[in-house]
């Protein structure tokens, strides 16, 4: 273990790209991604830079069990590309559940990757439109509320697109509509829960 974690790149990686200081209700608390936090981000992230030049913007699925942090695994994959990949990246975070919606956004603030939850939290389909064209760095949203938008990200934006629950409610209606409302260029690592 402390050769596999101790590696001089691998170390630094950990300590730069995975490790977050959360606000909990015990107070500030320092967390470490899991293995398989680690080699699922950065899998999901080199799938993404493959599918880029492809055309197809399908960045994979990184398939993750109840209670194995997923919502820590979107903070430590956006986190990364954000500080290590060049370019004006936007994230959609899609659930299919109010109380998840919630948890997840509630994570990402919790961990400082926004500054305001409330802000960047689509409440309806309009709300949802106005953010994506806006200068938000993330979204959070309902898959339900994008039956109302159309192409509204903003240009000059690469939108990354994260779901959770993607084998439950992204497909059939609520994924064609997603997808008709979303540029062909988005990439789309799926955390999705089992």
């Amino acid at each position: 273990m402390l050769r596999g974690t101790c590696e001089p790149s691998r170390i630094l990686g950990i300590v730069e790209n995975f490790t977050v200081f959360s606000e909990l209700k015990a107070g500030l608390v320092k967390i470490i991604a899991q293995n398989h936090q680690f080699l699922g981000v950065n899998n999901a992230i080199a799938a993404m830079l493959k599918a880029r030049p492809a055309g197809h913007g399908r960045g994979g699925v990184f398939w993750q069990t109840q209670g194995s942090g997923k919502s820590l695994a979107m903070v430590f994959f956006s986190q990364k590309i954000l500080r290590k990949v060049p370019g004006d990246w936007r994230f959609a975070v899609v659930t299919d559940r109010v109380e998840l919606d919630d948890q997840i956004t509630r994570t990402f603030a919790a961990c400082g990757a926004v500054s305001d939850a409330n802000a960047c939290h689509a409440a309806s389909g309009a709300h949802l439109k106005e953010l994506l064209a806006g200068n938000n760095r993330y979204v959070f949203t309902l898959i339900h509320n994008f039956q109302t938008t159309e192409d509204a990200v903003r240009p000059g934006a690469t939108l990354i697109v994260m779901t959770d629950e993607a084998h439950r409610g992204q497909y059939d209606t609520l994924a064609v509509n997603m997808r008709s409302a979303l540029p062909t260029r988005c990439s789309s690592p799926s955390p999705a829960r089992r």
